[in-house]
């Protein structure tokens, strides 16, 4: 079952922060349980696999969705946290501390330039990002992450099959193979759509481009 006590007190926390500034647009408890909460947790089943101390980096992490609800549910696995915003990145860390979550580390800074550190570079076992961007430009800053057999997982809207449809070449460029679209159905009949990309060969070098470049440009 989940812990349902600490995603609770996960809400208190980002609602009590978004009063100081924007970390989310729901304003409704109810909704942010089933947008925030439970679609983070849909997202168990594609970990499930991973053994203790596997790494996951989230991309983009903002309020800390679905990064730290996954955290929870899974304190096996080691999770880094990376967002550009100083400020987010300070309520990532009190957030998790508050939440008790060793298995969390926070990086503030541009997922561009992380993904060139040796020792981030093709060293994590999956990638989540929600709400970063568009598959052509996820695939970019995410693969360079990604050991070969990792997979990056983003959830989207109901145009992630035409996204992921779009990102096939960009895919390929950076080590990625054929985006999968996959639906999780739920009861209260919202669908999931999760975009599933499997990293197949080493990324070029060269990428990611410079920060800024894979949202204005995508491959």
């Amino acid at each position: 079952m989940p812990d349902s006590a600490s995603h609770s007190r996960f809400l208190d926390l980002l609602f009590e922060a978004n009063a100081k500034f924007n970390l989310t647009a729901i304003q409704d408890r109810a909704i942010a349980w089933e947008t925030l909460i439970l679609e983070s947790l849909d997202l168990l089943p594609f970990l499930a696999a991973l053994p203790a101390k596997s790494r996951v980096v989230d991309i983009g992490s903002g309020g800390g969705v679905p990064a730290l609800p996954l955290a929870i549910e899974r304190r096996d696995l080691e999770f880094t946290l990376i967002d550009a915003t100083g400020k987010k990145a300070r309520y990532l860390e009190e957030t998790a501390g508050a939440l008790g979550l060793a298995n969390v580390r926070v990086l503030n800074g541009r997922s561009e330039d992380f993904a060139h550190e040796r020792r981030l570079r093709e060293s994590f076992d999956a990638v989540t990002a929600r709400a970063v961007g568009e598959v052509r430009e996820l695939v970019e800053l995410a693969l360079p992450f990604l050991r070969i057999g990792g997979v990056l997982l983003a959830p989207k809207g109901q145009k992630g099959e035409a996204e992921a449809a779009a990102a096939g070449p960009a895919s390929k460029l950076v080590g990625g193979g054929p985006p999968e679209v996959l639906r999780v159905e739920r009861p209260s009949e919202r669908t999931l759509v999760v975009v599933r990309v499997t990293k197949v060969a080493r990324t070029p070098t060269s990428y990611p481009r410079p920060p800024g470049k894979p949202k204005s440009d995508p491959l």
